[in-house]
C-alpha cells in the first residue's frame, strides 16, 4: 500500500478545478475506508505528488481534516491520522443515535429509494461470505452512509461522512474485525426489510437498538485494544 494509499488513481477525481476540498475528500474517505490507519504518517511529498497538488493545497485539506479530527498536526514531526480517545467513541455513537433515528422518523411516507442501502446489505453479506471483514465494515459503513442519504440534506450527508470516518478510526484498531462487525450484519438487512415493509417506525426501534448495541461492544472493544500496549509495557 505504500504511504500514499495508492492515490495516483484518484487525481482524476480533482478534475480541472483543484481545491483544497476536494483533496480534504478523496483523504476522507481514504482514512474511512482504511488505507491510512490511525497513528499514520501523512507524506506531504508522497500524497502532494500522487495526487498532483500543491503542498500549499495539501496543507489546507490537512487543516480542513484536522478540524474533523481526523488527522493531528504534532510539531516537528507532521501530519497524523488521529488516534481515538474511548470518550471519543461514546460521542460518536450519541451524534450517530441523534442523526440516523432522525432521519428514519422523518422519512415521510413509503415508498423509499432502498437501492443503494440494499447494494450495501448486499456488498457486507457477500464479503462476509468470502471472508473478508475488512470489506464487510466497508460495506456497514456504505450502508449508514445510504440511510442518512435517505434525508436528501447535503449538510446531513456531509456531517455523517465525517463521523463515520472518524468512526472507522476505532475499527482500525480492533483486532478480531469478524466478531465485532458479524453479528451486525443480519441486523442491517433486518432494517432494511423493515423498510421496504414501509415500517418506518420498527425500522427506528431496530436502529436505536442497533446502535446502542453497537457503541456498548465496539466501546468495550476498543479500550481493551488501546490500553494493550501499556499493559504489555507493563
Amino acid at each position: 500500500m505504500g504511504d500514499t494509499g495508492d492515490l495516483t488513481g484518484d487525481r482524476v477525481l480533482l478534475g480541472r478545478t483543484s481545491t483544497a476540498e476536494r483533496v480534504a475528500d478523496i483523504l476522507r474517505t481514504r482514512v474511512a475506508e482504511g488505507y491510512f490507519p490511525p497513528g499514520t504518517r501523512l507524506s506531504e511529498e508522497g500524497i502532494g505528488g500522487a495526487l498532483g497538488v500543491s503542498r500549499n493545497t495539501l496543507r489546507e485539506a490537512f487543516r480542513l481534516l484536522t478540524r474533523e479530527r481526523l488527522l493531528v498536526h504534532e510539531l516537528n514531526r507532521g501530519v497524523f491520522v488521529r488516534v481515538l480517545a474511548v470518550d471519543d467513541v461514546a460521542d460518536i455513537y450519541r451524534t450517530r443515535r441523534l442523526v440516523e433515528c432522525a432521519v428514519v422518523r422523518g422519512l415521510g411516507q413509503p415508498p423509499y429509494a432502498l437501492d443503494g442501502l440494499a447494494a450495501a446489505v448486499v456488498a457486507g453479506e457477500t464479503a462476509a461470505r468470502a471472508g473478508d471483514w475488512h470489506g464487510a465494515s466497508t460495506a456497514n459503513i456504505h450502508f449508514h452512509r445510504e440511510l442518512v442519504a435517505l434525508a436528501g440534506s447535503a449538510r446531513t450527508d456531509e456531517l455523517m461522512r465525517g463521523v463515520l470516518a472518524e468512526l472507522r478510526l476505532a475499527f482500525h484498531v480492533v483486532d478480531d474485525p469478524h466478531a465485532l462487525h458479524e453479528p451486525f450484519l443480519v441486523r442491517n438487512r433486518e432494517i432494511l426489510d423493515a423498510l421496504r415493509a414501509g415500517e418506518r417506525g420498527t425500522a427506528e426501534r431496530l436502529l436505536a437498538r442497533y446502535l446502542d448495541d453497537s457503541r456498548t461492544r465496539v466501546a468495550a472493544v476498543y479500550a481493551r485494544a488501546v490500553d494493550a500496549p501499556s499493559d504489555a509495557r507493563g
